[in-house]
């Protein structure tokens, strides 16, 4: 069969990974594969070093052999890129406390558990609701404070909103915030100017809910 239909086309992805080498997204170390679009995972090294093995499904071989792009390759307009590690598990409400404009407010509707075997599981959704205002942060990280002026949580049980019971819903990680707001710096040109702040990024825990969530509960 015929790798052909696989090679890079887009001029953008040309550019970028593979004349500029800003990714090696598509760069395996040889000259048969380089330049075409391919996911790492199914490509296995050959023992002898000289070779690799590609691995494709029934489908893609099928149209390879016919010379045409399988349905299911990255080159039928499938590709859309890699996310940065640092975006890597970020939370909403992390992306909120790094956020310089915010001009939505968030609902969350969370039922109690009617299980005695399941006392800590909830359920329920979230809304965004967009406004007619928009709020611009000149100091980052946003406090929780500041978050909570565009959340809301609506709690429906027989008790208290335990936010310990939320597992991950409302997480937030002082250090996650605080890496993704230097990797923004050096790659944003809106954070260029901002002022970061240890003291509103020590109002966060080291991995936990976010503060004050109880307040801003309606049960």
């Amino acid at each position: 069969i015929t790798l052909d239909p696989l090679a890079i086309t887009d001029e953008y992805v040309i550019r970028n990974c593979v004349l500029a080498r800003v990714s090696n997204e598509f760069v395996f170390g040889n000259p048969h594969l380089d330049g075409l679009m391919l996911d790492k995972a199914g490509i296995i090294p050959g023992s002898c070093g000289t070779y690799d093995d590609v691995v494709v499904c029934h489908d893609c071989y099928s149209a390879l052999k016919s010379a045409k792009i399988p349905r299911l390759a990255l080159r039928n307009n499938l590709y859309r890129g890699r996310l940065p590690d640092e975006f890597e598990d970020l939370t909403w409400v992390e992306e909120m406390a790094c956020a310089v404009y915010r001009n939505t407010a968030h609902v969350t509707r969370l039922f109690d558990s009617s299980s005695p075997d399941q006392p800590t599981v909830l359920h329920g959704n979230t809304c965004a609701h967009e406004m007619n205002v928009v709020s611009t942060a000149n100091v980052l990280p946003r406090t929780p404070a500041d978050i909570h002026g565009m959340l809301s949580v609506v709690f429906v049980g027989p008790g208290e909103f335990d936010p310990a019971k939320s597992g991950t819903l409302f997480r937030v990680r002082k250090q996650k915030i605080w890496q993704f707001l230097v990797w923004l710096k050096a790659h944003n040109s809106l954070y260029l100017g901002l002022h970061f702040s240890n003291a509103a990024l020590q109002l966060f825990p080291e991995d936990g809910p976010l503060p004050g969530l109880s307040e801003a509960t309606i049960n």
